[in-house]
């Protein structure tokens, strides 16, 4: 929804979504789904947050979890500095399966309890959104080249 001034976007509340594993469009079904992910992250300790990200979270996202990480943003939000990212996921399922197996991982738990330790809490609020393009979006599909 937007408010009417520069700031631009306000999300409201996450899209409900059909109990499957695909979104229908008028142009028919999707296959491939958007995740957007905001952090909220904090700038006294926001190196340490991207260098945790880019050193451990990707990496782990990707190589052990099939993570398809389309693009990362830093932003403002008022007086909130945050961190936003866009994952591509072939369902639904595969979507849920991922984050849990993620979740469980311990390395990332050792990581996460690491810096924690060292550089105190370093995410705030999570948003969470699945994206799903209306009939007249210009994109339909995947963002990421096969």
């Amino acid at each position: 929804m937007f408010d009417g001034t520069d700031r631009g976007m306000v999300w409201t509340r996450a899209i409900d979504r059909p109990p499957r594993d695909h979104i229908s469009g008028a142009k028919g079904d999707l296959a491939v789904i958007q995740q957007l992910r905001i952090y909220e992250i904090f700038e006294r300790n926001k190196a340490a947050f991207h260098n945790r990200f880019r050193d451990h979270a990707a990496r782990i996202m990707r190589t052990r979890y099939g993570f398809r990480i389309v693009a990362m943003w830093e932003t403002r939000f008022g007086d909130r500095t945050e961190f936003a990212y866009l994952l591509e996921w072939p369902d639904e399922a595969s979507k849920t399966a991922s984050w849990s197996a993620f979740m469980a991982d311990t390395e990332w738990s050792e990581i996460k309890r690491v810096t924690h330790a060292e550089h105190g809490l370093m995410v705030g609020a999570i948003g969470d959104r699945l994206l799903v393009p209306v009939d007249y979006s210009p994109v339909r599909g995947s963002l990421l080249q096969a």
